[in-house]
Formats: C-alpha cells, sequence, structure tokens
C-alpha cells in the first residue's frame, strides 16, 4: 500500500523527529513559545492542528528583532522597525526642537534614529 503524504504529514514527521533528537540531548520544545507560519504559493490553504501537538498557526512571528509574515514569498514586515524610528524622532524633536540647527539635529537622528530602522537587516 502507497503511502501518500501531505505537507501536514511531513511537518508532523519532521516535528516527531526534531523532539526524538532534543530528548536525546535532553532538552524540550516549549509550545508556548513556538508556532507555525504558511509561507509559499498555497498560503491561503486553512492548516489544522497538528496531531499530537498543540501548536498554533499565525499570520506573523516576531524572530530576533524581525517580523516575518504570511504570505505567497518570504516576506518581512518593516511596520514596527519604522513606528520605533518615527517615535525616536519624534521623541528627539520634542527635545530640541528648533533650539539646534539642522547639521545637529541631522546628525542626532542619524546616530540615534537610524539604528533603530535599521536593526536587524543585516
Amino acid at each position: 500500500m502507497v503511502e501518500t503524504l501531505t505537507h501536514k504529514t511531513v511537518l508532523e514527521k519532521l516535528l516527531h523527529k526534531c523532539e526524538s533528537e532534543l530528548q536525546w540531548l535532553d532538552i524540550s520544545i516549549n509550545l508556548k513559545k513556538s508556532c507555525c507560519l504558511r509561507i509559499g504559493p498555497r498560503v491561503e490553504i486553512v492548516c489544522s492542528n497538528l496531531s499530537g501537538a498543540s501548536l498554533t498557526w499565525v499570520n506573523e512571528i516576531h524572530y530576533l528583532g524581525i517580523y516575518i509574515v504570511k504570505s505567497r514569498v518570504f516576506k518581512c514586515s518593516l511596520e514596527v522597525a519604522k513606528r520605533s524610528f518615527y517615535r525616536a524622532a519624534n521623541a528627539i524633536f520634542g527635545k530640541i526642537g528648533r533650539i539646534a540647527s539642522e547639521e545637529v539635529t541631522l546628525h542626532i537622528i542619524k546616530s540615534k534614529c537610524l539604528p533603530v530602522l535599521l536593526h536587524g537587516l543585516d
């Protein structure tokens, strides 16, 4: 009898293999911090829960400062980074207003706000 493999069963087998290897190393998977995210041409297909695991399917994950979103192609969201950049820039403008010259203001923005925007883009 030929077993038909779906992406769900392949994912389940991969998770079980990872789990057994981690148990051998005396490490366990924290299901509260783990989730599944679908990326690819069939992104809109609704996935059911995996058998034996309570992993949830999400539309966005946060990993090392980057927000990866559900999409047909690999895609990152920069909305949080942009919001943080504007918040830092507005805080600077609120403190110095028009007291400092344009050059000083731009230098402060470049040194304090730009790293906030570019964090994790490497």
